[in-house]
């Protein structure tokens, strides 16, 4: 049976890393062909080193090892399927729409994670999700500060 352990660190974060690139980039020249780059990268390079990653860790926690085959393969795979929504839209939809669209969609992922999470726990559904929803919200504001900023820094000290 599906648990949510399996894919729940792979969407979210896909979603995070995903809506800062989508915010990050969004306002840059041919942000759709920077945007698609950055999250096709995210999707595999980015992706093999944190489903790695998770997978030695588990191994190092004496998991066993069938359990961290599937959840190392449900994580890589939840995030490709992340990364392919959120290519989509950027794909499908005008740029301000596309970046809205990926944020309400992170939102919605988020949400439903936080909502399944918490009835396991059997803790709060609305404390759960608010606290990754503020992370969520941290991230967007970041990127879209940084995207800002980090243009004028590169003029200031004349890097091209």
């Amino acid at each position: 049976m599906l648990d949510f352990k399996e894919f729940s660190f792979g969407a979210t974060s896909a979603i995070i890393t995903g809506i800062a690139v989508i915010v990050g980039l969004s306002n840059t020249i041919n942000a759709k062909v920077n945007i698609i780059t950055a999250l096709l990268i995210i999707a595999i390079a980015d992706n093999i080193s944190d489903s790695f990653g998770i997978h030695v860790h588990q191994e190092c926690q004496r998991e066993n090892a069938h359990e961290v085959t599937r959840i190392t393969i449900f994580n890589f795979i939840s995030r490709v399927i992340i990364v392919l929504v959120f290519i989509l839209i950027i794909l499908l939809a005008p740029m301000t729409i596309g970046v809205i669209l990926s944020i309400i969609f992170s939102i919605v992922i988020l949400v439903i994670l936080s909502y399944y999470i918490s009835k396991k726990q059997k803790i709060k559904p609305f404390k759960a999700i608010l606290h990754h929803l503020i992370i969520a919200i941290i991230v967007i504001v970041a990127s879209y500060v940084l995207r800002g900023i980090i243009p004028d820094l590169i003029k200031m000290i004349k890097i091209s």
